[in-house]
C-alpha cells in the first residue's frame, strides 16, 4: 500500500477533530506559499479537556492509518497544541489563543481545502 498524501492525511485529522465536535475547523493549503508544510489544519475546543479529547483522536486515527507524528508543542493550559505530521501540521487552540496568533490572518493567501466527512 502506497504512503498517504498530505491530503489524505489531513482529511483524516479533520474528520476525527471534528468527531469530537471541534469548532471553526479550516485547512489552509500552503502548497506553494509555505516550505513549512503543504496543509495547516486549525481548529478550536471550547475546554483544555475537549482540546485534549481532539488531540487523542487525531493521534489514534493517524496511528490506524500507519502515519507516525514527528513531535508535538505546547500544552492544552496553553490554550494552544500542535501536532507535526511532517507536511500536515494541525493546530488545536482555545478560542481566545487562536485569535491572538490568528494564523488564519497570517496565512491568508493561503486557499482552503475543502474537509471531506
Amino acid at each position: 500500500m502506497p504512503p498517504l498524501t498530505a491530503t489524505e492525511k489531513v482529511q483524516i485529522g479533520a474528520r476525527a477533530a471534528l468527531e469530537k465536535r471541534a469548532i471553526g475547523l479550516v485547512v489552509l493549503d500552503l502548497q506553494g506559499i509555505s516550505g513549512v508544510a503543504d496543509f495547516f489544519l486549525i481548529c478550536s475546543g471550547n475546554s483544555t479537556t475537549q482540546m485534549e479529547t481532539i488531540i487523542e483522536a487525531i493521534r489514534l486515527a493517524l496511528k490506524a492509518a500507519g502515519i507516525r507524528q514527528h513531535h508535538s508543542e505546547g500544552t492544552a493550559e496553553s490554550g494552544w497544541r500542535l501536532l507535526d505530521y511532517g507536511d500536515v501540521v494541525m493546530h488545536v487552540f482555545l478560542d481566545e489563543t487562536r485569535e491572538f496568533y490568528s494564523l488564519e490572518r497570517l496565512w491568508g493567501d493561503a486557499p482552503l481545502l475543502s474537509v471531506e466527512r
